[in-house]
């Protein structure tokens, strides 16, 4: 390594302890913030520097961080870059830096707190995500988005047993008329690379991927709107839930559910944080 390389790594670790003393400093911007997150987690990956409880914690952050900067105006492919940069740093540090030791410090007193968090709120624009980490001993919504179809109520998310890896939509249709299949519907990110934040934030029909449900059953009472006493589990594929992660948090997609005339129910929902919420739910049960 040149003595400029070692300079500039140094100048990185110093920029991560300043701005990771707490999870968000005020004076800090998104695209700042987000690049220090990326710089840790990308060291933590490399010198395994954390607990595996404050390394999903971070993951969440990194995440949270980036959806911020996409609101805040910043372009996907300009922190593209900048997430190249930081990782770039990252591997440019000596795992035995004592710069580094004094980040890890910070870092255990500033997100030792997210481990200890029983539930959070990832704002949308207009829906949320809410994530339960008490929700693993009994039935219930570890990470779920409230939506409606018509009079009827659609809860999207991990739900169910606290081994179920499957993203669920649970609906309980008004009258007795119920879907034979249903799917989500989301921006293709091969056939439209950039995010589509016009009309809605939704993708034209011919950019659009989905994926079906593969099953369906009754769904959990714990699962279940307030208010409603019966509804159906759809169940997906879990490999689902990372092309949901890659969508702008801006962006928005469906749930349909398909009847046997031919009829379609559409349920809208946000990208919103969705990768954040998946992260912090990674950290287990409280």
């Amino acid at each position: 390594m040149t003595i400029g390389q070692n300079a500039t790594a140094a100048k990185a670790v110093l920029l991560a302890a300043a701005v990771l003393a707490t999870p968000a400093q005020a004076w800090a911007g998104p695209a700042d913030t987000y690049y220090e997150r990326a710089f840790v987690v990308a060291a933590d990956a490399r010198c395994d520097l954390f607990a595996p409880q404050v390394d999903a914690a971070l993951t969440a952050a990194m995440a949270q961080a980036r959806g911020a900067a996409l609101r805040s105006g910043a372009a996907e492919a300009d922190l593209n870059a900048v997430v190249a940069r930081a990782r770039s740093r990252a591997a440019a540090v000596s795992c035995r830096d004592p710069q580094l030791a004094t980040v890890r410090a910070r870092v255990d007193g500033a997100f030792s707190g997210w481990t200890r968090t029983p539930r959070m709120t990832f704002a949308g624009e207009r829906q949320h995500w809410v994530a339960d980490r008490t929700k693993w001993a009994r039935p219930g919504w570890r990470l779920m988005q409230a939506s409606t179809v018509g009079a009827s109520s659609v809860t999207f998310g991990y739900g169910g047993k606290a081994d179920a890896s499957a993203l669920t939509a649970v609906v309980s249709f008004v009258g007795r008329s119920r879907p034979n299949a249903a799917r989500i519907v989301f921006r293709d990110d091969a056939k439209a690379p950039r995010a589509w934040l016009a009309g809605g934030g939704l993708a034209p029909a011919s950019t659009r991927a989905s994926v079906w449900a593969t099953g369906v059953s009754a769904a959990d009472p714990g699962l279940l709107a307030e208010g409603r006493r019966a509804g159906e589990a759809w169940r997906f594929p879990a490999s689902a839930a990372d092309r949901l992660a890659r969508l702008d948090p801006r962006e928005t997609f469906l749930v349909e559910f398909h009847f046997r005339d031919g009829s379609v129910a559409t349920a809208r929902f946000e990208a919103g944080d969705f990768a954040a919420g998946r992260a912090f739910m990674g950290m287990g049960a409280l």
